[in-house]
């Protein structure tokens, strides 16, 4: 808003969210039309896939004959044949419930990006309206303190998670156009959805990259073995160079939690609010310690001030008065 004539945040903070909201639309419009094409191709290869699973277990012919499980072994596999068949048949209605979950998670994106734009603009006009209700200056200054030091925790680890993630899903999405190149069976359109699934799901700390690479693994399969489990092992050792070296190194201001505080945040964070929980259970978890340890600081000045012979010869020289 500084390099703005007017200096108007509204104007700024306006301009900020129209590149956000073009961006958004960018990736859906680049991303959406390779996982329709991908869930397609896996639907009508489904019963095929199935079909030559079962002709490969025939090779296993005499381990089944020896133990006499031949019965079970077609009859689980008719029945799976089946199960994907009906499921095949009945995309169109996934289809449409489908439709119905996008639209209404654009709806709650459009509300939280309103709300989000309003807090930005009155944000400040609110601040100022509360720190004028203070009476006492030295508890105002205290609690100023205590949100900036909060504000710090939390903007500090949400640029450096952006960062790691955004790190993340770029070098996994190169590493699968690169393996298009060399695998005929994966099209180079689908490195756009492995961007977005790697920097969605590595928001979610400890479990998210996990969950990222396994269903990006998976997608690859379904095209080629060779890829999925060649991207699997490429994933494994990125993990390992971003734990150690990647996230330390941007994360240096990181929140410092102990493993048993950032397990505990995210596994609640993830059972109460899904998701969305698990991305901000860490900063909240930061927040609840920079509380603590600015009540714990208070304490401690307080019983160092009561302790000092000045402090204590007032108190009895106004005990003495009184009685």
């Amino acid at each position: 808003s500084r390099r703005l004539p007017d200096r108007s945040r509204t104007l700024s903070t306006a301009i900020a969210f129209t590149v956000v909201v073009a961006l958004l639309a960018a990736v859906v419009f680049l991303v959406l039309p390779p996982i329709i094409q991908q869930t397609a191709k896996f639907i009508e290869s489904a019963p095929t896939l199935v079909r030559s699973m079962s002709e490969q277990w025939q090779g296993l012919g005499n381990l089944i004959d020896k133990y006499h499980i031949q019965p079970q072994v077609d009859q689980a596999v008719a029945a799976i044949q089946a199960d994907s068949t009906r499921w095949a048949a009945s995309f169109g209605k996934n289809f449409i419930s489908g439709v119905g979950s996008a639209f209404s998670m654009f709806a709650a994106t459009l509300l939280v990006l309103v709300l989000t734009f309003l807090m930005l603009v009155e944000g400040p006009s609110w601040l100022k309206r509360l720190w004028g209700l203070y009476k006492d200056t030295d508890r105002m200054e205290t609690h100023q303190r205590l949100v900036r030091r909060m504000h710090s925790v939390v903007s500090g680890y949400v640029t450096g998670q952006l960062t790691v993630s955004g790190i993340g899903g770029l070098c996994a999405g190169a590493t699968v156009f690169i393996m298009s190149m060399f695998f005929k069976e994966i099209p180079a359109n689908l490195a756009l959805p492995t961007i977005a699934i790697t920097f969605t799901l590595s928001l979610i700390p400890m479990f998210g990259a996990t969950i990222a690479g396994v269903i990006i693994s998976l997608l690859l399969v379904f095209n080629s073995v060779p890829a999925g489990i060649i991207f699997a092992i490429y994933f494994m050792i990125y993990q390992q160079v971003e734990n150690n070296f990647i996230s330390p190194t941007i994360q240096s201001r990181r929140i410092e939690l102990s493993p048993l505080a950032v397990l505990v945040a995210v596994t609640i964070g993830l059972y109460v609010f899904g998701i969305a929980g698990g991305i901000i259970s860490i900063p909240i978890a930061g927040s609840l310690k920079v509380l603590v340890e600015e009540y714990l600081e208070n304490n401690r000045k307080v019983r160092t001030e009561a302790d000092k012979p000045l402090t204590k010869l007032v108190k009895k020289l106004s005990g003495d008065s009184v009685s």
